[in-house]
């Protein structure tokens, strides 16, 4: 005998579930955007770490090297040195220019 008239929870069973699979993708999305972001890119201010841009050391070597303030040779030399220090890849993706 059914004495609470009660048919179950119905379709708003599954609310639930949904609601706390939404959390956990945006924790999981928040982690991942900034926390976990690894060695790819910048991660903020605090971890500039060779996003120098205009003024990166190797962007400076190349324009003296343009405006004939070095020659080739101390060019190519200094070059390789911050590829050793910055990991510049080549295109190719197989390493440095040296």
């Amino acid at each position: 005998m059914n004495t609470l008239a009660y048919d179950g929870p119905g379709p708003w069973i599954l609310f639930v579930p949904l609601i706390w699979a939404a959390v956990v993708f945006g924790v999981v999305t928040a982690l991942r955007r900034t926390v976990w972001r690894g060695g790819r890119g910048p991660r903020g201010p605090w971890a500039s770490r060779g996003s120098y841009g205009e003024n990166s050391p190797i962007a400076i070597l190349g324009r003296r090297f343009a405006t004939g303030e070095i020659d080739e040779d101390e060019y190519w030399r200094r070059l390789s040195v911050l590829d050793e220090q910055f990991g510049r890849t080549a295109p190719d993706g197989k390493g440095g220019a040296g």
